[in-house]
């Protein structure tokens, strides 16, 4: 297996196609693995950790917006809502001018817990960037502006990856190294 320090470093004009993407991905990845689990989370799946904690950053939203935004189908989104407002978590509300309309929003409890597992996740990463050298805090704070610029970009990106433009077969959706399918409780892990 090889270690961070066994990496080589990658030059700021490194090619877009070498082995940076890979790494960047490889990274992010194991980052948000380690800082999904939290013990505030008990025993909420990651996929429902995610659904309230993308309500509380939104304020009430409508259940289509959720769905796009957390990356779930509308039935899938529908039932991790139903289990959040059954733990007392979620408000459902109704819209006066259109009743098809249905928003979500965070309740006082729901805030606590959202609050409780980003205190957490904020502790152990800033607890690991103390234990980094001066230098390499420094380069991960000089890398932020960088990396939330691409995470807006790959936000407002379309689900399916584009064919390069350099290609020569014609273009068909892409099968996605990771799966896009939604999390359902059955394989959704704990975000302890």
């Amino acid at each position: 297996m090889t270690t961070l320090e066994q990496m080589t470093p990658v030059s700021a004009s490194a090619e877009p196609h070498g082995e940076a993407p890979a790494r960047l991905r490889i990274a992010v990845s194991r980052l948000a693995k380690r800082l999904k689990p939290t013990a505030a989370a008990a025993s909420l799946t990651t996929t429902e950790v995610d659904v309230l904690q993308t309500v509380a950053r939104l304020g009430p939203v409508r259940l289509s917006q959720l769905a796009v935004s957390v990356g779930l189908n509308p039935t899938m989104l529908s039932r991790v809502a139903a289990k959040l407002e059954d733990h007392g978590l979620l408000r459902r509300l109704s819209d006066q001018t259109d009743g098809r309309v249905c928003r979500v929003e965070v309740t006082e409890a729901g805030r606590r817990l959202h609050d409780g597992v980003r205190n957490e996740r904020t502790d152990v990463l800033s607890s690991e960037l103390d234990l980094l050298s001066t230098a390499d805090r420094q380069a991960v704070v000089a890398a932020l502006p960088a990396l939330e610029r691409l995470a807006e970009r790959l936000l407002e990106r379309s689900p399916t990856p584009a064919t390069p433009a350099t290609s020569t077969t014609p273009a068909t959706p892409a099968t996605p190294a990771t799966s896009t399918t939604p999390a359902t409780p059955a394989n959704s892990e704990p975000a302890r």
